[in-house]
């Protein structure tokens, strides 16, 4: 008994000791790799790197989506390097909404913080899950699905967005089709558009081909 307890007294004083590593606040400067940004010294840490403030403004919603998008990604917040979190502050104005999009590398977790938003996503079976959701409601967007929001009524809306990855990427499918230089041709032949409607989409958003 004397020995056993002496074995794992053993381990406890040599693991007690051992590096572990809390965080790794990304030095921008480096190459992003997979699993994130490399290091900055650890001597250069100050309280300051743990904060971010980017989300206490509102965002610019004078745009063709009366809405906006601030993002509080690793790109912003470099403290989320390697935590597998991110954040987003969502502005909407009256009829302000977020274009049917997706977020290839994480799951989302959407917190209305004031008015009201609908907000949905399509699963892959085409299974569509819609919802007005009020001040402190959540919905939650499954990894890579498409999803939606909009400011319901006539009132702006602002909501908070918590997502699964330091990094979870975007791509909005309006833009995607009419804001690149996607050919016309083969966006009518994909969508079944009629060519006269993408190329007019395509004038609107900015896109050519």
């Amino acid at each position: 008994m004397l020995l056993h307890t002496f074995f794992l007294l053993s381990i406890l004083l040599s693991t007690s000791h051992a590096s572990v590593q809390d965080f790794c606040v990304g030095d921008l400067k480096g190459a992003e790799g997979p699993a994130g940004f490399p290091c900055k010294t650890p001597a250069t840490v100050t309280s300051d790197d743990f904060v971010f403030a980017g989300l206490s403004e509102a965002g610019n919603i004078t745009n063709i989506i009366n809405a906006a998008v601030t993002p509080a990604f690793v790109s912003q917040f470099p403290a989320l390097n390697g935590l597998g979190l991110s954040a987003a502050r969502l502005d909407l104005g009256p009829g302000g909404v977020i274009p049917l999009h997706t977020h290839p590398g994480a799951n989302e977790l959407l917190l209305v913080s004031k008015g009201h938003i609908t907000a949905g996503f399509i699963s892959s079976s085409n299974n569509v899950y819609i919802k007005v959701l009020k001040k402190g409601e959540l919905m939650v967007f499954p990894q890579g699905l498409l999803h939606f929001q909009i400011a319901a009524g006539k009132r702006n809306a602002i909501a908070h967005a918590i997502f699964s990855s330091a990094n979870p990427g975007l791509q909005i499918l309006d833009f995607a089709l009419f804001a690149s230089n996607f050919p016309t041709p083969l966006v009518s032949k994909t969508t079944f558009l009629d060519p006269v409607i993408v190329k007019k989409l395509k004038a609107v958003l900015g896109g050519s081909g």
